[in-house]
């Protein structure tokens, strides 16, 4: 009895392969063993890169709560932990949009908490 193989499968799987490829040079976006290693890779650095972001973001708001306290006389922790004493739960990320955005509504936020 003849060895069946099921093309239908196999080849969608290559098309699937190469079509994530797209847009690679050389043979890394035709050749299917070289499109397969460097879109392994490629989704391993999309993994790290989605966590990376998350750290890069939150650094980025501590810096700018930062210097926008500082300028009223506080330190990031010292504002952090009054922020947390009196029970004003807002996040890094609102902290230093108000900072950037809204100068004077920050300056009343910390006015409140000193």
């Amino acid at each position: 009895m003849p060895r069946s193989v099921n093309a239908v499968a196999s080849r969608a799987r290559r098309k699937r392969i190469l079509k994530q490829a797209k847009g690679y040079y050389g043979k890394r976006k035709n050749v299917y063993t070289v499109a397969k290693n460097i879109v392994e890779k490629g989704m391993t650095y999309s993994y790290v890169g989605r966590k990376l972001k998350k750290r890069e973001y939150r650094q980025l708001w501590i810096a700018r709560i930062n210097a926008a306290v500082r300028a009223e006389g506080l330190t990031y922790s010292q504002f952090i932990h009054k922020l947390s004493v009196k029970g004003i739960e807002l996040d890094r990320k609102v902290l230093a949009d108000l900072a950037m955005n809204n100068p004077e509504s920050f300056k009343a936020l910390v006015d409140s908490v000193k």
